[in-house]
């Protein structure tokens, strides 16, 4: 989902109504949305950040029907905030990830280059996932042998068959 809200916010008529309600101030230097200061702006405001959703879900919503309806496809949506779309009535399995909390923040840190203070930002406009019904639930530690045994159990799971991998993890 990260990659099609990249894309939300790269088109230009997106881009000019999120420049129009947030400042050019959010822009970098090529002219394009700087997604941390724009970030910064929307993790820390609840209008602010249903402004943004207001501006970018058209958008998104029409890439992500597209890529649903392609024929014969497999779509897997890795999306933090499915269960408060129309897509979490759609999928057939649904999987919650789970991690410790210090392991967790090192990973998102490293990984997206961001401060602490912009990691709990972010992480306080996360969803309470207590009461929604998950057919797997995943302890993350980050490691791919973890994620092999997930998709064993969940390949089994759907087909009633071993799925059988080589050391890479190639079906």
């Amino acid at each position: 989902m990260d990659e099609i809200g990249h894309e939300a916010t790269d088109d230009k008529y997106v881009s000019k109504k999120i420049c129009d309600v947030f400042g050019t101030e959010i822009l970098d230097e090529d002219k394009k949305i700087n997604r941390k200061k724009l970030g910064n702006i929307v993790f820390s405001n609840k209008e602010n950040m249903d402004r943004l959703t207001d501006i970018t879900w058209g958008y998104m919503q029409k890439r992500i029907d597209y890529i649903i309806n392609k024929e014969n496809e497999i779509v897997i949506l890795d999306w933090a905030l499915l269960p408060i779309t129309k897509y979490w009535d759609m999928c057939n399995i649904k999987i919650l990830a789970v991690s410790e909390q210090n392991k967790r923040k090192k990973k998102v840190i490293g990984r997206d280059k961001i401060t602490g203070d912009y990691y709990e930002k972010r992480e306080s406009k996360s969803l309470d996932y207590k009461g929604l019904n998950f057919d797997f639930i995943w302890e993350n530690n980050y490691q791919e042998k973890d994620v092999k045994q997930i998709l064993k159990e969940i390949y089994k799971s759907i087909y009633n068959l071993e799925y059988k991998c080589n050391e890479n993890g190639q079906k």
